[in-house]
């Protein structure tokens, strides 16, 4: 656990403050309302620090399991690739742009209500794979691994299926648009990072 606070600090952290703030709003629900994201109000410029805190907890164990889980296996070897504060503002500012479609869609819809971290963790998992595209990944309940840039193509066509289609009260929306984010941000903070990835792409195929 040294090791990891002494190489990717800011990963530990989030990893850490984000398991216990989940835990302990399960047993919490003023803690709930006051953290999840919710879009009318932030829409009209109220609790608008939500697009921070509704990344800390999560609907229930399997949520926060699967999410983590996610988060500990691409999260410390982007921070020990890319650097602390671009780990970073990857992962917050991806948090916060993954919302605010949701904001926008869900202006008017008092009841509606957002939580958990998979936008940012998105844009971490989506900035990974532009700099490790050929890695392999082992996604339920296929039974082979497969290249993290195919699965990349797989999980934009889910989420905007899912989105469109879905009745499951997961924000599929975040989900999309912390991927995009999490590469939009990636390529301005390295702007080499784009030929890296093609011309990766294109080595494996020569």
């Amino acid at each position: 656990m040294i090791e990891y606070f002494t190489h990717t600090p800011v990963a530990s952290i989030i990893f850490i403050f984000t398991i216990v703030t989940s835990i302990y709003a399960f047993n919490d629900s003023v803690l709930y309302g006051k953290f999840m994201m919710h879009p009318y109000s932030v829409y009209r410029k109220n609790k608008v620090y939500t697009l921070i805190t509704s990344g800390l907890i999560h609907a229930n164990w399997m949520h926060l399991i699967f999410n983590m889980f996610t988060f500990f296996f691409f999260a410390f070897k982007l921070e020990a690739t890319i650097g602390h504060w671009q780990f970073a503002v990857i992962y917050f500012l991806g948090m916060i742009l993954s919302d605010l479609p949701s904001v926008m869609k869900h202006k008017g819809d008092f009841w509606y209500n957002s939580l958990g971290a998979s936008g940012g963790i998105s844009a971490v998992l989506f900035s990974y794979i532009l700099f490790y595209p050929f890695s392999t990944l082992m996604i339920f309940p296929l039974p082979i691994p497969i290249w993290a840039c195919v699965f990349g193509i797989l999980y934009l066509v889910y989420c905007a299926y899912m989105s469109k289609n879905s009745r499951d009260n997961i924000n599929h929306d975040a989900h999309f648009f912390g991927a995009i984010a999490g590469v939009l941000i990636t390529a301005i903070l390295e702007p080499r990072i784009i030929p890296h990835f093609f011309g990766t792409l294109m080595s494996a195929f020569n």
